[in-house]
């Protein structure tokens, strides 16, 4: 839709971060590359749409003019979001234990994004988290081929995915990421069933240096030989449903249904 300039700023201060009931939260704003409409978004915007975790990116005013369908614009238009996303510090609060969060890294395509989205659902996670670079919008097609799940799963935006591993370690949970260089997620001795963040990376450039050492542990799918990758929703599948296949296999060994909440259930920084 067409962003009229004197609405912009109420329009970036109510979203998207309002929760469940934010009916018409704002992914993603393109401005117009226009030198006039920069010095205008860059002193006055720029600040705001950071702080609301909105993404924001640069377009010929062309290309505007095919996002607004021939609407009149002044060089700013907005994409709305299938869902308002909450903070990372609501997921962290509101997770059962033991706690398990999604961080897809970099996934840019937003039907593997909307299909991530659909397997933490059905996994059971308390949430994912999306970097706001770098990152598929929570769009009509990300929401398609989510199936239903965005009504299911909180989504959270943050500034930085190292920030966001550090602040998820300090609430208890172990970081994993999904790595060719990993150890064999069946090789044995990796404890998935504690709180955990999963850490899933695009397909082609997998997760970031940064992000990757930052992580407690890389674990690795195997392939055979002449196959270099899988779908990132595909791994990231697999891997949610090793979780659940070891809390499932634990809470039958202790005899106990699972369930609390996440500060129940901390991380053991010896293991």
């Amino acid at each position: 839709m067409a962003l009229d300039r004197g609405a912009a700023a109420p329009a970036l201060t109510t979203s998207p971060g309002g929760g469940h009931g934010t009916p018409r939260a704002i992914d993603r704003v393109v401005v117009s590359d226009d030198l006039g409409v920069q010095r205008w978004w860059r002193s006055e915007m720029a600040d705001l749409a950071r702080r609301a975790g909105v993404l924001v990116s640069l377009a010929p005013r062309t290309a505007l003019d095919r996002i607004v369908r021939g609407v009149a614009h002044q060089g700013v238009a907005a994409r709305v979001a299938a869902k308002a996303t909450v903070s990372l510090a609501e997921i962290l609060a509101a997770a059962h234990a033991p706690a398990l969060v999604v961080l897809a890294d970099g996934v840019e395509d937003p039907r593997n994004l909307g299909a991530i989205i659909r397997s933490a659902a059905a996994a059971g996670a308390d949430g994912v988290v999306l970097p706001e670079r770098r990152s598929a919008g929570l769009s009509a097609a990300c929401a398609k081929a989510a199936a239903g799940a965005l009504e299911r799963v909180a989504v959270a935006r943050i500034v930085n995915a190292v920030r966001a591993i550090e602040e998820m370690k300090a609430a208890g949970l172990w970081a994993v990421g999904l790595d060719a260089r990993g150890r064999d997620v069946w090789s044995g001795g990796v404890d998935l069933a504690r709180p955990t963040c999963l850490v899933v990376g695009s397909e082609d450039r997998g997760i970031s240096r940064l992000v990757r050492e930052a992580c407690d542990d890389l674990l690795a799918l195997p392939l055979a030989a002449g196959i270099q990758s899988l779908n990132a929703s595909v791994a990231a599948g697999i891997a949610l449903y090793e979780i659940v296949r070891q809390r499932r296999m634990q809470q039958h060994a202790m005899g106990t249904p699972g369930g609390g909440t996440a500060g129940s259930q901390r991380r053991n920084d010896s293991n």
